[in-house]
């Protein structure tokens, strides 16, 4: 947790910087570019995915989650390739701007050689509590392992299901900021949208939460009808970014999607991908109903009845044994799980 908040807190120092410098360099008296969008929005939602991933970090420990462990490790890494397009992203909105007449930037302005050491920084900066991440993950599996043994018992099958529900749900988890990220920069930056086709993405979002949220629900609940229409909905999801995907390249319609077509193809690739591992892992559980899990993941958190089954003055790291009497003396033994 405390290597998350250290990151997120340099990081968003450095994005505060970027963007305020950005915002004081732009000519107040020119009427508004998509290209003018395009950095604030970028670093708007490189902003919003660190915050995120506080939340989850925070949420993986609540919960024990192992698998949200090991997610988080690939996520940041994700937001390092995020951070290295945004590199050149940056470059290329700057010198477009410059690039109009009148300029929105002053050609005398030293812009990008001021950012660039900054934008630079950032990439370097993730990378290294990537890897102080990836080596917390790493003990943190151990630890989470043991605990998830006492709470699920030493059936293997139990386990692989439990398994399979800890990935489902942690896909749920990305699903909604790679939709979320997606969605935010189509609206704030892509131009040439009919008024029905903003209306419908702008009803996508709160739609999109509900069926996410609905998705966990039904599967806590062993609801297979409602799980069905989940998977159903899903499949529309996948066809949707399939057909913004292509849209993007089609000849028609490029060029609204140049100032983000390549932050827009990342976040619609890695977002069909989670889609269709969603969609997997869905059935999956669906076929694991009525199996015994339900009463393992209805719980609030991993280990909230550790202690009722230990009993009263008794820690979550030992047991104890009945009383052995030798004659009249009752001899009390403890035996540490560890």
């Amino acid at each position: 947790m405390l290597t998350t908040v250290a990151q997120t807190a340099v990081v968003l120092a450095i994005e505060a910087y970027i963007f305020a410098k950005f915002q004081i360099s732009l000519r107040e008296d020119l009427p508004t570019k998509p290209q003018v969008k395009t950095i604030p929005t970028y670093l708007t939602l490189f902003i919003f995915g660190f915050l995120y991933e506080v939340v989850l970090v925070w949420d993986s420990l609540r919960l024990k989650n192992t698998i949200q462990v090991i997610g988080l490790c690939m996520y940041n890494v994700g937001m390092l390739i995020y951070a290295s397009i945004q590199f050149d992203q940056v470059d290329r909105a700057i010198s477009n701007l410059q690039a109009f007449h009148p300029p929105y930037i002053d050609l005398s302005d030293p812009l990008w050689k001021d950012l660039r050491p900054y934008l630079l920084a950032v990439p370097c900066i993730i990378g290294f509590f990537t890897a102080v991440m990836s080596f917390v993950a790493w003990k943190l599996y151990d630890e989470f392992a043991w605990t998830i043994y006492k709470h699920i018992s030493a059936d293997l099958r139990m386990k692989r299901r439990f398994l399979t529900f800890q990935i489902y749900i942690t896909l749920l988890k990305f699903d909604f900021f790679f939709f979320l990220g997606f969605t935010v920069q189509f609206l704030v930056i892509v131009t040439g949208k009919t008024d029905a086709e903003l209306g419908l993405t702008i009803a996508a979002i709160p739609i999109t939460v509900l069926i996410l949220f609905m998705a966990a629900f039904w599967t806590r609940r062993e609801n297979k009808f409602g799980m069905v229409i989940t998977i159903v909905l899903f499949i529309c999801g996948l066809a949707y970014f399939i057909f913004k995907l292509a849209r993007m390249y089609s000849k028609s319609h490029e060029e609204f999607y140049i100032p983000v077509r390549k932050n827009l193809t990342s976040f619609a690739c890695i977002t069909i991908l989670l889609i269709v591992l969603t969609i997997l892992n869905a059935i999956s559980c669906m076929m694991n109903f009525g199996k015994g899990l339900r009463q393992h993941v209805m719980k609030r958190k991993i280990g909230d009845d550790d202690q009722e089954k230990l009993g009263p003055g008794m820690d979550h790291n030992m047991t104890e044994l009945p009383y052995l009497k030798t004659g009249d003396v009752p001899v009390s033994s403890r035996m540490t799980i560890d």
